[in-house]
């Protein structure tokens, strides 16, 4: 078995410049001031937008990421109706084949100390569910029946794309205070990238997590 911590990644998100540009011109459309549109002139217009609640106009940029998380975090994400969803598949991966190594992946939770008891009796758990798992595969059970002893920690993947403003409210959501640990560990670094790629569309939202932001990555530093 292989524990591992969650990540993400980026795979498409335009510059910051041609992201704002491209809200400005559909923005300028609704006021036919194309006019007024200069080499600088983005920046305070969007900034305008967004302080006027206009935000149905930063719904054309949009960004695509690949989440590497639990289970668990991939069921609270998929709720986030506007947009669009690609998940590993428990039914078609056998966790049994040398493609994955003959074992399951699982990610470390970020709440317990690896030396705590509540660290060994989750880190037992998901032996178990391994063993049960592998079990079952060596008994000719194909892999989407096996999968039901699977734990909610089950390392999967997802790719998640949507428009800016939806990231905004999954941003609002999801590094709240109230949120799932696991969901803050992996949003809250999102953010900060998301925001220093186009400062203007996340200045707000950053500046409100950003002390737990800078906590976060003085322990990883």
């Amino acid at each position: 078995m292989k524990v591992v911590s969650p990540s993400f990644e980026i795979i498409t998100m335009e510059s910051g410049t041609n992201i704002l540009k491209r809200i400005e011109a559909a923005g300028r459309t609704c006021y036919k001031s194309e006019d007024q549109i200069t080499d600088d002139s983005a920046v305070a217009f969007v900034q305008r937008i967004l302080n006027s609640g206009h935000h149905s106009v930063i719904e054309h940029a949009s960004a695509t990421v690949r989440f590497i998380c639990d289970r668990g975090i991939t069921h609270e994400i998929v709720r986030h109706r506007l947009a669009s969803y690609s998940q590993e598949s428990t039914r078609y991966a056998n966790y049994s084949k040398d493609k994955f190594g003959n074992e399951i992946t699982v990610i470390r939770p970020c709440y317990w100390e690896e030396n705590s008891t509540e660290y060994s009796i989750w880190l037992e758990s998901m032996k178990e569910a391994e063993r049960a798992y592998l079990s079952l595969i060596e008994k000719g059970v194909t892999a989407q029946e096996a999968r039901s002893v699977l734990p909610s920690s089950l390392k999967t993947e997802i790719i998640v794309t949507c428009n800016i403003r939806e990231w905004r409210h999954i941003f609002e959501l999801r590094c709240a205070s109230a949120a799932h640990p696991q969901m803050r560990e992996i949003m809250l670094p999102l953010l900060a990238q998301m925001h220093d790629n186009v400062p203007p569309l996340f200045a707000d939202l950053y500046s409100q997590f950003q002390v737990v932001i800078s906590s976060m990555q003085d322990r990883k530093g």
